[in-house]
């Protein structure tokens, strides 16, 4: 604890502290408890894109041999010439929301090219754009998750710093203060039995 002052000025200066520690503590809770539910959420999504990317992955396997005939297939098709982001505000979080993958035009013969070609671009894209979805996912996950350290770390400072801290001085500070005043009254008393005593003595003599 910091040293402090046992004054009636501290006194108001750590009911000031204390009364803003405790209107910003629901707050905190409040902000940790909507990172906790949305962490929650996004594993959900994240699993759920797994699964199906899993399944695409599997579904490729079926012509996933063709791609590597020679001057057939070009990967430039399946790779993202951007990749489109947006961004939601959870608790004050800026968390990356994926949008899609822009891919360039994938430029072959059609009479020449084998029939299986449109459907491994479009197999493919999917797989990719799943994937990078993934990534976003788990990049949203990794922000909440530190945000939640961050925010977690404040709530126990609250809670079991600053609050704390600031009752035990309002305490002392009040115990010292009512001392002081006790001390006095009975420094006022004895002064007035002294004088007392002493017009007592001047009416006798």
């Amino acid at each position: 604890m910091a040293k402090i002052r046992f004054s009636k000025g501290e006194l108001k200066k750590q009911r000031d502290a204390l009364k803003q520690y405790r209107r910003y503590l629901p707050t905190l809770q409040l902000k940790k408890q909507q990172i906790q539910m949305e962490i929650l959420r996004q594993h959900t999504i994240l699993r759920e894109e797994q699964d199906k990317a899993a399944v695409a992955m599997a579904d490729t396997v079926k012509w996933a041999g063709l791609l590597s005939e020679k001057g057939v297939f070009n990967n430039e098709w399946v790779r993202p010439k951007h990749i489109l982001k947006n961004f939601k505000n959870i608790a004050g979080v800026e968390l990356p929301v994926f949008e899609k993958c822009e891919f360039g035009a994938a430029e072959y013969d059609l009479f020449t090219a084998p029939l299986w070609v449109d459907a491994a671009i479009e197999g493919l894209r999917a797989i990719t754009a799943l994937r990078e979805e993934i990534k976003v996912l788990e990049e949203g996950v990794a922000v909440l998750r530190q945000e939640l350290r961050v925010t977690t770390q404040r709530v126990n400072l609250f809670e079991k710093v600053k609050i704390p801290e600031a009752e035990e001085a309002i305490r002392r500070i009040k115990i010292y203060i009512g001392d002081q005043m006790a001390n006095a009254v009975g420094r006022s008393k004895a002064a007035k039995r002294k004088i007392e005593m002493a017009f007592a003595q001047e009416a006798i003599v």
